[in-house]
């Protein structure tokens, strides 16, 4: 057994029934042409030669009773292949929309508890002779950059990929534990706490401190505080349905603005999606006067820790300048809102977040995540930010899937309570992929956002280019 760490059980019990805290990925196939073609078997059997290379393919979660310590990992006695490959096929015409919407299913229905955390859809029927993999696998599991680096198990650098034809599994299922032995590992793991939370409440305690002087002595504006972002339409309580849709932009053009400005290109995208934004919420004639607050993941893994499963995050908040119209001005102060951001987050450290949730009871969590989201109560409060944005790393080689070339990767992350958009960002081969995830009902004209990034990116170009 192993004992999910307290942020990874944060995410396993923040779920509720209209909180799905899953991640997904949606991998474009091109199989014209590939060497023995491409098919749902020809998946399935690789995937089955290649289960040993991550354990949590093989992993389950099993609660601990009364909530007392975080779940533990068990290697699933009943664990069936079957179950988590799936087998469909588009509508025809079997174009972007019809994967949209394919994707949106997948997306608005959650993983089953008492198995695996993840699910892949093999799905036919695209346009041009494509094809797609939708790889589905649940926050606890792992956050962005783990999930891209476990992905890794199944994706190859060739077409013709040998490696794992003699490759040993020596996998062995183990029993699952009784509530005994679960409440004597919880409480053994309970002896310990009051010590370690005296330690990490002093650390916490000085963070706050260097924070609050940094902030005061700064000249500029510091970063926005939780719920102090102001209302919009898609920052309500959210429902189980979602929408998706799918956005790209060349990664070329987004280094000619990043050169053209001296900033960076995560600026450049933050920007992207700030316009995108903007546009979206004066066609709704409701932009607010102050600006949009954006919650941005940030990966705080050791390279030791590359190819472990699990989560190593913090997260930021920042403004996205909504409130100023002119490109070239909401860039520069994105840019700096960013960096600002940055510094006051190296002041808390990368591992607070990390240290806080390892002494916060699994029950606690899972009530208060229950209780927000039966009263409705984003409804009736401010929202602690208004949009998720998260970029994650992407490889700029060729990849290959079963042996047929992968030709575009859309990242997929979770909404959350009170903030039911969630816009995800992937760079792969010199093209930025945006995937866009929203709660139907808050967000139900979520595709009119691609062109609105595309906009964007326009109108910063016309500024470079401007003599």
């Amino acid at each position: 057994m192993q004992r999910l760490s307290g942020l990874d059980s944060m995410f396993f019990y923040m779920e509720t029934p209209t909180n799905h805290m899953h991640m997904a990925g949606v991998f474009l196939l091109d199989p014209r042409g590939a060497s023995g073609g491409f098919s749902y078997a020809r998946v399935r059997a690789m995937v089955e030669r290649r289960l040993h290379r991550a354990a949590l393919f093989r992993r389950r979660l099993v609660e601990v009773p009364f909530g007392l310590a975080p779940p533990v990992w068990i290697e699933d006695p009943e664990f069936d292949l079957n179950f988590h490959l799936r087998r469909a096929c588009l509508p025809t015409p079997g174009g972007r929309s019809e994967l949209e919407d394919f994707v949106s299913q997948i997306v608005g229905s959650p993983l089953d508890r008492q198995r695996p955390l993840w699910e892949i859809s093999v799905v036919e029927g695209l346009e041009a002779g494509l094809q797609a993999v939708v790889v589905k696998m649940h926050h606890a599991a792992m956050d962005g950059v783990s999930g891209s680096e476990l992905a890794a198990a199944w994706l190859d650098l060739s077409a013709d990929p040998s490696s794992d034809i003699h490759e040993k599994d020596d996998w062995h299922p183990e029993r699952v534990p009784s509530d005994k032995d679960l409440l004597v590992g919880a409480w053994a793991g309970l002896a310990s706490t009051p010590f370690k939370m005296v330690s990490t409440t002093r650390r916490i305690a000085e963070a706050v401190l260097r924070v609050s002087e940094h902030n005061r002595d700064s000249p500029t504006v510091p970063p926005p505080p939780p719920f102090r972002a102001p209302r919009t339409s898609f920052n309500l309580a959210i429902t189980s349905h979602r929408r998706v849709c799918f956005g790209e932009a060349a990664l070329e053009d987004l280094k000619v603005v990043k050169n053209h400005f001296g900033c960076t290109v995560n600026d450049v995208v933050m920007a992207l999606c700030a316009g995108a934004l903007r546009r979206f919420l004066l066609a709704r004639d409701e932009l607010p006067k102050e600006p949009l607050v954006a919650l941005v993941p940030m990966s705080v893994r050791a390279d030791e820790e590359r190819l472990s499963a699990g989560n190593r995050l913090s997260a930021m908040l920042t403004s996205l300048a909504t409130d100023i119209s002119d490109p070239l001005l909401r860039l520069r102060a994105i840019s700096a809102a960013m960096s600002d951001a940055k510094s006051q987050e190296s002041l808390l450290g990368a591992g607070l977040l990390t240290d806080w949730t390892e002494f916060t009871f699994p029950a606690l969590i899972g009530g208060a995540a229950h209780f927000v989201s039966s009263t409705r109560m984003f409804d009736h409060v401010r929202p602690a930010f208004n949009v998720t944005i998260s970029n994650i790393p992407g490889p700029q080689v060729p990849l290959f899937l079963a042996g047929v070339p992968v030709v575009g990767i859309y990242p997929v992350g979770p909404v959350v309570e009170g903030a039911g958009l969630n816009m995800t960002v992937m760079t792969y081969c010199g093209t930025v992929y945006f995937g866009l995830n929203g709660c139907r009902a808050t967000v139900p004209d979520i595709s009119d956002l691609p062109s609105m990034i595309t906009e964007s990116l326009e109108e910063l170009l016309t500024v470079v280019q401007r003599p």
